[in-house]
């Protein structure tokens, strides 16, 4: 049974298009754009790919149009039925910390959801060891996170940052628990750092976080969407070349990182 957090399920069900997330807004696109980028760049060609927390289908799409043979899974059955009826890949409700699949079953496994719903560190753990867990021995395991900064650098670049909520930034930024009254849902957002830290306790080697949208993100997100299309080819190859930079890493709203299993 998949024990879902009532309030995350009723934000996506009720107050999020998740389908549009990525292809309307500008800073959606750069996210979509980016992740596809680093995507292609480290799956092999005809993998077959478990894409964990992968709501209605944004990437098992275009995964499958590329050659992987897709499985998506999602603990919202609004989204897995929106992602069935898509054709192309299947799809199936389940729980990121207990995978039905079989041990070593899958060549890569994508966590692009699930470690910033997870609040508890022992939940993230036990989701790491199920993607893990059903990854081949050589295969990927690739998990996105939001970046700590990420609700500060919105907001002070939005103009919805005052003295009155100040309190709800500050309080997150040092717990990195968000407990859904301001704009989100309940998440937790990472430090660059505490990210690989808990890919590299789940066993993976050769661990790697890279910035995903890169400094202009917010850019985009404030900007008119006739202005996207002339700003989002500049900002991309920004993200893409400050990624791996350690003092600008942490200006991308969210991480991507992937690790190896061992074998």
């Amino acid at each position: 049974m998949v024990e879902l957090d009532p309030v995350i399920r009723s934000f996506y069900r009720d107050r999020y298009v998740e389908d549009e997330r990525l292809v309307v807004r500008g800073h959606g696109r750069l996210e979509f754009v980016r992740t596809q980028e680093l995507l292609r760049r480290w799956l092999p060609p005809a993998s077959v790919v478990l894409d964990v927390g992968g709501a209605t289908g944004v990437h098992a799409r275009w995964l499958a149009v590329d050659g992987h043979q897709v499985t998506l899974v999602d603990p919202v059955p609004e989204h897995v039925s929106a992602a069935a009826a898509v054709g192309g890949f299947a799809a199936e409700v389940g729980d990121a910390r207990a995978l039905r699949q079989a041990d070593a079953s899958v060549d890569v496994t994508l966590l692009l959801g699930p470690l910033y719903h997870l609040v508890d560190a022992a939940d993230r753990a036990q989701a790491l060891a199920e993607a893990v867990r059903v990854t081949r021995p050589g295969g990927l395991v690739v998990a996105a996170a939001i970046n700590r900064y990420g609700g500060l650098l919105e907001a002070g670049s939005n103009g919805t940052l005052t003295d009155e909520n100040l309190h709800v930034f500050t309080e997150a930024f040092a717990s990195g628990a968000i407990d859904g009254s301001y704009g989100f849902t309940v998440a937790y957002f990472h430090h660059a750092d505490e990210l690989a830290g808990e890919l590299a306790a789940a066993g993976l080697a050769e661990v790697d976080v890279l910035g995903v949208e890169g400094p202009a993100a917010n850019i985009l997100q404030n900007a008119a969407p006739e202005q996207v299309d002339d700003l989002l080819p500049s900002a991309v190859l920004f993200a893409r070349l400050v990624e791996s930079d350690p003092n600008l890493r942490a200006a991308s709203p969210h991480f991507l990182a992937h690790g190896r299993v061992a074998g």
